[in-house]
């Protein structure tokens, strides 16, 4: 995947496969695949995915403290998994893998 494809579709598409992800796995990946290396994009991502759930589109499973520094020392993590919603929506947006 290239970072052609708007980096919320690249989310959706990320969590096609049904698994639970935590935030901090989706935000690397998206780095990675658009080289986005800064903390500010980073946070950008984070905010992607905050947005995609508010919307319905993710569900928020689980949440925990960042106590490793893993993605933000003392930040909370959360643990997220696609709705039916999001893969209508992800439909909509023709999608590979629906």
């Amino acid at each position: 995947m290239t970072g052609n494809r708007p980096v919320k579709f690249r989310i959706l598409e990320l969590f096609l496969d049904g698994k639970a992800y935590w935030n901090y796995e989706i935000v690397s990946k998206i780095q990675e695949e658009y080289d986005m290396k800064s903390s500010y994009e980073r946070d950008s991502i984070n905010f992607d995915i905050i947005e995609l759930a508010s919307g319905g589109m993710l569900k928020d499973l689980e949440q925990k403290v960042d106590e490793e520094g893993i993605y933000k020392k003392g930040f909370l993590l959360h643990r997220y998994v696609i709705t039916d919603f999001g893969r209508v929506r992800g439909s909509d947006a023709c999608l590979k893998g629906l």
